[in-house]
């Protein structure tokens, strides 16, 4: 367990600038890693978002969130619920990056041997061309008050998605290093998070074109990789070696604005994805919708209409055994702050309508004081 004294949060509020010049090597060493911070000792901020969600074997779930996003004091938060999202704890865990870095665009997940990842990126100032994806594991993300492992970095890039575990086993952790040649990055374990090795990479081009990637990928029936990619509205690429080599990234037929998607396989088989209005209209940061395909996307069905407001973004989901589809996004980071949870199931999204029990939209798991 890593703790940090309240003396150190107070200098990090406090911008007590250095005597010497930061060294950007600064952003590869970890994040402060702060277990139940008090309340006081967490920096006040006007603008939060960029969730992922998480739901354990036990029906807990763990949502973690930005404060400060987009700035140079960007930090994460990460909270609970122990009844299915209709009240949540205060912060149970706090990553705080040192003076001078960055800690963004965070995920969580849980592994095939019921361990539980929090990850997150680092940057020396905004955007350092090199980033990193650090995490931290529990091996019992239902206890009480879970033991954390030490940070560890695991390889270059940002990593804002889950992992994808093959049907031979391994697991692909997929990262992007902004705007920069062969930016999508594909690192994979063989040996369950031991050890983790590039595999390959995927270039985005023309390089006008490049931005925050944020890619995410499936794996298809047939055996091939899929990858979406965020590129001026939705990008795709294949392997058909296990991801050591990649399609030419090209433009997708789904049409969608510069804006994160979501996109994931269901206990069914099919695949989700949530995205921001119909599937052949371009519109803004609007109208998120959830489509499934039962042909690993080459046609979508359905169509349920999660948030039509203006201003709601980056989705992250998981599926619970029952089939509920739990997806946390936020809206408005400035100045609601709104960090934003849908619940559903895969009928829901085929019907484009609530016909299940289980349809709860626009719950609340956090927002920011009203001034």
């Amino acid at each position: 367990m890593i703790l940090l004294m309240a003396a150190v949060a107070a200098l990090w509020i406090c911008h007590v600038v250095p005597a010497e010049e930061p060294d950007p090597d600064i952003a590869l060493e970890p994040a402060h890693v702060i277990i139940n911070p008090w309340r006081f000792h967490i920096p006040p901020t006007k603008r939060q978002g960029v969730p992922g969600i998480e739901r354990t074997a036990n029906g807990r779930l763990w949502v973690i969130y930005g404060r400060d996003v987009e700035s140079t004091r960007n930090y994460q938060v990460l909270i609970r619920s122990d009844n299915n999202g209709r009240s949540w704890s205060h912060p149970k865990l706090m990553i705080l990056p040192r003076e001078g870095v960055r800690a963004m665009s965070a995920a969580i997940w849980i592994d095939p041997i019921a361990r539980m990842w929090v990850f997150w990126g680092q940057s020396f100032g905004t955007q350092d061309g090199r980033y990193g994806i650090w995490a931290i594991t529990t091996d019992d993300p239902d206890a009480e008050n879970p033991q954390w492992s030490r940070p560890r970095r695991l390889g270059d890039g940002i990593m804002l998605n889950k992992p994808t575990v093959l049907s031979n086993g391994d697991w692909l952790f997929i990262s992007s290093v902004w705007k920069a040649d062969h930016s999508i990055k594909v690192y994979a374990t063989t040996d369950q998070g031991k050890t983790f090795n590039l595999r390959g990479t995927a270039n985005v081009l023309p390089p006008e074109t490049r931005g925050p990637d944020e890619p995410m990928i499936v794996e298809r029936k047939v055996g091939s990789l899929w990858m979406l990619v965020r590129r001026q509205g939705m990008a795709e690429t294949v392997s058909h070696d296990g991801g050591k080599t990649w399609s030419a990234v090209k433009q997708s037929s789904l049409r969608h604005p510069t804006a994160r998607f979501f996109l994931r396989r269901l206990e069914s088989g099919a695949l989700l994805l949530v995205k921001h209005g119909p599937l052949d209209k371009r519109v803004g940061r609007t109208d998120l919708m959830a489509f499934v395909s039962d042909d690993d996307g080459q046609t979508w069905k359905g169509g349920l209409l999660l948030d039509e407001r203006e201003k709601v973004t980056y989705p992250d989901g998981v599926q619970a055994p029952d089939g509920t589809i739990y997806i946390i996004y936020d809206h408005n980071r400035t100045p609601d702050g709104e960090v934003l949870m849908a619940a559903f199931t895969e009928e829901d999204v085929r019907a484009g309508e609530a016909v299940s029990t289980n349809v709860r939209l626009r719950a609340e798991v956090a927002r920011l004081p009203a001034e």
